[in-house]
């Protein structure tokens, strides 16, 4: 029988799907336990959070979390690097780590039949790391390599530049998680491991626990593993001044280059804020899906670009909003002029259609979010670290209903700034400079490719 394209398909109705239920307790040595029971499958999630992310790192030692979460397995308790790696192969399990600007998470998945062993080996990793010079030095040596390679990454300098001249040279979130070559090379071991000695300690972490377990095992295995475990933090929150900005435009000179990377926005605020939803489906009609009215008109209209789109980012203690793009170098002033337009305009208001088509894309593909092991042990660690309400996950759908097309507008002139925009233009100076108007686009300031990278 032919399908019948010209109707579209009847709604099944309501979506009905059940919530991840999230259990927490405490270990006597004061790290925070945060558990959801699935068993659908016999397998088992951990994160380990830490307080820990780059955030933190000193002035003169930019990347010196990352360096610490490339090295903390490589060799812990009675395993070299090589042997760890492979006792977490025979078992089948997943480990990873990583670090971002606020925490460093380590993150194993491994069949129910293999947890104690792993959980194991996962302690051994957080509580007895070798930390060895040869180790150490081996990391550094990939840090640097890798810092070469993203200076042929234009995207990656457009993201990187945006943020430090957003939040200022002095402010935490300024440098990339990565580092920079100049900081990294200061870096050294003895460095890491004091960084490791002031911020692992069961009053600084947290783990999110999701999998084939019940409570009662899961609480007699982790007070078998990490029990003993000691430590008192003695970390300084690094403090995070905000401050508001006029718009500039930033162009970073790569000569001969056929395209501009453009990444333009505005602090904003932190995630735990009231404002979420309202500013969540501002965006969805802005910027932040296909039928967006940014890519309706820089992609479908002007043919400018590929894709366009906008978003909040956020980080513990604070939040940003941002636009982000390439177009031909020709074009770069033409579409710059258009973002500017639909962020003028965007502050008008939203239509009643496009509130209805967000909040209906914002309900109907929230069940997508607990599908996987993964996804939930993810969806309770951003709640943790964001510090949202317990009943976070149960009253989305319903929050995001409630919100009205006057919500949404009242956010939207609270939280647009249009003459606070900071732009970054990573492309041709001299193709650019000759579209450039000051009245129109603001202070222009001219950047060498390298100094990115030194500076």
């Amino acid at each position: 029988m032919r399908t019948d394209r010209k109707n579209r398909p009847a709604s099944s109705g309501e979506i009905n799907f059940i919530l991840p239920t999230v259990q927490t307790y405490q270990l006597s040595n004061g790290l925070k336990i945060y558990f959801s029971e699935k068993n659908d499958l016999p397998l088992i999630r951990i994160n380990f959070l830490v307080n820990n992310g780059s955030r933190f790192d000193p002035d003169n030692l930019k990347g010196l979390t990352n360096l610490l979460a490339m090295c903390i397995d490589e060799g812990a308790g009675k395993y070299d690097a090589l042997q760890l790696a492979d006792e977490f192969e025979m078992l089948g399990a997943q480990f990873s780590v990583s670090s971002d600007p606020d925490l460093s998470v380590l993150s194993l998945q491994v069949l129910r039949e293999n947890f104690i062993p792993a959980l194991k080996l996962l302690a051994s990793v957080i509580t007895e790391p070798h930390l060895k010079e040869n180790d150490f030095n081996r990391e550094k040596r990939k840090v640097l390599v890798r810092l070469e390679q993203v200076k042929a990454e234009p995207d990656y300098v457009a993201d990187i530049s945006f943020e430090y001249f957003l939040f200022g040279s002095d402010s935490p979130y300024a440098f990339p998680v990565l580092g920079i070559e100049p900081t990294v090379q200061n870096i050294q071991i003895e460095s890491v491991r004091i960084l490791y000695q002031k911020n692992f300690s069961p009053f600084n972490a947290s783990i999110v626990v999701v999998g084939n377990i019940d409570l009662k095992s899961l609480q007699t295995e982790l007070d078998d593993v990490f029990g003993k475990w000691n430590g008192k933090t003695t970390i300084e929150e690094p403090l995070v001044n905000l401050k508001k900005s006029r718009r500039k435009v930033f162009i970073i000179n790569k000569k001969d280059a056929v395209q501009t990377e453009i990444r333009t926005g505005h602090l904003s605020s932190k995630r735990s804020e009231k404002d979420f939803f309202q500013k969540q489906i501002m965006n969805l009609a802005l910027g932040g899906q296909f039928s967006s009215r940014l890519n309706l008109n820089l992609r479908e209209k002007s043919g400018y670009t590929y894709g366009i789109h906008s978003r909040f980012n956020y980080f513990k203690e604070a939040g940003y909003f941002e636009v982000s793009t390439s177009v031909d170098v020709e074009n770069t002033t033409n579409a710059l002029r258009e973002i500017y337009s639909e962020i003028n305009n965007i502050k008008d208001g939203i239509t009643k259609e496009e509130l209805e088509f967000a909040k209906s894309s914002l309900t109907k593909r929230y069940p997508a979010n607990f599908e996987t092991f993964r996804q939930i042990a993810t969806n309770i660690s951003s709640k943790i670290i964001n510090n949202l309400p317990d009943n976070y996950f149960e009253t989305y759908i319903e929050r995001v209903n409630s919100v009205s097309l006057a919500d949404v507008n009242k956010i939207t002139l609270d939280s647009i700034h249009p003459a606070e925009l900071t732009t970054v233009l990573v492309g041709d100076s001299n193709k650019i400079l000759g579209q450039i108007n000051k009245d129109e686009f603001g202070e222009t300031v001219v950047l060498d490719y390298d100094d990115v990278f030194n500076n």
